[in-house]
């Protein structure tokens, strides 16, 4: 095997994107879910706080998904739940932070207006689409 990577395979992006969005939905429901129980509720919290927790819920929600739709692919719970918290992990964090700097560095930090949803999945959905790409790649995993 070449230790170079052909970065130009289209059914591999393919492939990653598909994995990346996965990814993003299950990180999107905690991470917003999350900010806007704080926003509408109005508890008094800090907003690194606010988005600590958002970050952690994101992470969570998106391994719940992702367990669930390995399970659906005949993998056992265990198998599942090790698969789709280890091989993801750096995507989830990495988009995560992304997501969260960019509503921060937008807004403040901790508010979901119209217009800044979009962006944080745009920026949260390229942040780790090259290295689920890369990985695919390289060693052939993916967690779909």
């Amino acid at each position: 095997m070449s230790s170079t990577i052909d970065w130009k395979h289209k059914e591999t992006w393919k492939v990653s994107a598909k994995n990346t969005f996965w990814c993003l939905l299950g990180c999107a429901i905690g991470d917003f879910g999350t900010i806007l129980f704080f926003q509408l509720s109005q508890i008094p919290f800090p907003i690194l706080g606010i988005m600590t927790l958002a970050i952690i819920n994101g992470v969570i929600t998106s391994i719940i998904l992702e367990t669930i739709i390995l399970i659906r692919q005949n993998f056992s719970f265990v198998n599942a739940l090790k698969t789709a918290s280890g091989m993801s992990l750096i995507s989830m964090i990495s988009m995560e932070i992304t997501m969260n700097l960019t509503d921060y560095l937008l807004t403040g930090g901790a508010i979901l207006n119209w217009w800044v949803i979009p962006i944080m999945l745009i920026v949260g959905f390229l942040t780790p689409w090259p290295y689920n790409y890369w990985r695919l790649k390289k060693f052939g995993i993916a967690c779909h």
